[in-house]
């Protein structure tokens, strides 16, 4: 081979490689590096079908165009469940012009005294666009199951009462519903107000 040929066979390699570094960063870019656990392409939590608080059954197809949290808990849980939801309030007003395109969603794991009413008046405490769903215990125990989200009855001192046991974490969907993100429970609205910028970028 002589001089020439051996130069183009160097220009084409170093070109090729170029344009493999330059694909690689390109697809990099894409690919926004969250704060909490990234969960892309997972084959689980793939809807939400239930009912809100007006009786309407919903899907995720009907928030397209927004980035969607999903929390699951109960009105009378004391700490877990005001605490996520007041996060999720703060970190809609963190988004300032764009804090429209988040929807908070809660999913009701107590049927029994999680009434629409309830539900309705419980969104209201933190922010009147946050949707609440309920359904029937077998429907609730599906999506649930579906979400890998742990819940159990545990009966409380007195007579007739009782508090739930369950999964403390908030899933993130981009704005074409794919399931993206888990955000552990502590995570902070900093954290979360971070994430879902990355899933409106």
């Amino acid at each position: 081979m002589d001089k020439r040929a051996v130069l183009r066979t160097l220009g084409a390699a170093t070109l090729a490689g170029m344009a493999a570094f330059t694909l690689s960063a390109c697809k990099g870019e894409k690919k926004p590096a969250f704060q909490g656990v990234d969960v892309t392409g997972a084959e689980y939590a793939k809807d939400i079908p239930l009912t809100d608080v007006n009786g309407q059954k919903r899907s995720l197809k009907d928030f397209s165009g927004k980035v969607v949290a999903v929390f699951f808990g109960y009105t009378q849980c004391p700490d877990v469940c005001p605490t996520t939801m007041q996060e999720l309030k703060e970190v809609k007003e963190a988004l300032g012009s764009v804090g429209a395109k988040l929807q908070a969603i809660f999913i009701s794991l107590d049927p029994e005294r999680d009434t629409p009413e309830v539900l309705k008046a419980y969104m209201a405490n933190f922010d009147e666009s946050f949707v609440g769903l309920t359904g029937t215990p077998d429907e609730i125990a599906a999506v649930a199951k579906d979400f890998k989200i742990y819940f159990k009855k545990v009966p409380g001192k007195a007579a007739g009462t009782y508090t739930l046991d369950h999964s403390a974490g908030t899933y993130l969907y981009d704005t074409q519903g794919r399931l993206r993100v888990y955000e552990r429970y502590g995570a902070g609205p900093q954290v979360l107000t971070q994430d879902v910028k990355s899933l409106l970028l």
